[in-house]
């Protein structure tokens, strides 16, 4: 099958505050989980529509500037009003990434339902979300409601991506009713650990499976990634030795590789949907594999830096995305 069709990623794009080279200095960043996630699959050459809102200010131009510079599609962006979200991210010394967020009132979670007029048109063959934009009201109800709207016609992924910080509530039922209307889902040992705490990975694989879901990806970390399908597949792959930099960004170019390779094989829009659930398993292990490689050259660098196509060919992934 031959790829075709565009990836709509919704949801926020945020300015991080990280930890610059010299010590005790830090420096503006492009972030946002769905932001990075777009920029990793334009980097894999699938082409891709964020779907956010872009404050007019000195943070939103940056954005701006980051996602078209990057190949991503800003014509279903809307020019908001309110200032731009921003994220301190600090990093221990093992590489990995804690936040501390400045989103009250800000233009990411504004959403009302006429800014995603048109949003979904015939082009549109997958919509990935998740993170702050899918619980943070008012817009979450506005941004889950178009996944509704989307799921009859395109593939839907999702990424918990979770934020304690942020998250208040029942968060779980909201993770499970967005699982009962994906077709993909990636999440991440952190986030199940939050969330369903001692709960065996497997366990959660064979529960969202059975949601509905026809792939789930649990990202382990190191320790590589395991996976299901609702065929029945269930499959473990290694991590990748990395000189870990730090770890932001990588949960999100591991979606981005994982929804790349799936675009590569045909495997998104609603005519596929029986042939993804029954994906072989060769096929699977190829792309979390490939998965797995660009989240670790993400990991050796700073920040949300995700490979392109070449990169990640170079790296080793079998015929790249």
């Amino acid at each position: 099958m031959s790829a075709a069709g565009v990836v709509a990623v919704a949801g926020e794009a945020l300015v991080d505050i990280v930890p610059a080279p010299v010590a005790g200095y830090h420096e503006l960043a492009p972030g946002g989980s769905p932001a990075n996630t777009a920029v990793g699959l334009a980097r894999l050459g699938v082409p891709v529509r964020m779907v956010a809102r872009l404050a007019d200010d000195l943070l939103g131009r940056r954005l701006r500037a980051h996602l078209e510079g990057n190949g991503v599609d800003l014509r279903h962006t809307v020019a908001a009003a309110e200032p731009s979200s921003m994220a301190v991210v600090e990093v221990d010394a093992r590489g990995v990434a804690d936040y501390d967020f400045r989103v009250a009132g800000t233009a990411d979670w504004q959403w009302r339902a006429p800014e995603l007029a048109g949003v979904l048109d015939d082009s549109v063959v997958a919509l990935h979300s998740g993170s702050l934009a899918l619980t943070t009201e008012p817009g979450a109800a506005v941004l889950r409601d178009l996944v509704r709207r989307a799921a009859p016609t395109t593939t839907i992924s999702y990424d918990p991506n979770c934020r304690p910080l942020l998250m208040g509530g029942d968060v779980l039922a909201g993770v499970h009713e967005m699982v009962e209307l994906s077709d993909v889902v990636k999440v991440s040992s952190e986030d199940l650990d939050w969330l369903l705490p001692g709960t065996a990975y497997e366990a959660v694989v064979d529960d969202w499976l059975a949601r509905g879901a026809a792939v789930v990806a649990v990202t382990l970390g190191a320790d590589g990634a395991l996976a299901g399908t609702a065929s029945g597949l269930r499959t473990r792959l290694p991590g990748r030795p990395v000189e870990v930099v730090d770890t932001v960004g990588a949960g999100d170019t591991f979606s981005a590789a994982l929804l790349a390779g799936l675009h590569t094989r045909g495997l998104l829009g609603a005519a596929a949907r029986e042939a993804l659930r029954a994906i072989a398993s060769d096929e699977l292990d190829t792309v979390l594999d490939t998965a797995v490689r660009a989240a670790a050259i993400t990991c050796s660098r700073r920040g949300a830096d995700p490979p392109t196509a070449d990169e990640l060919t170079r790296s080793g992934a079998p015929g790249g995305p």
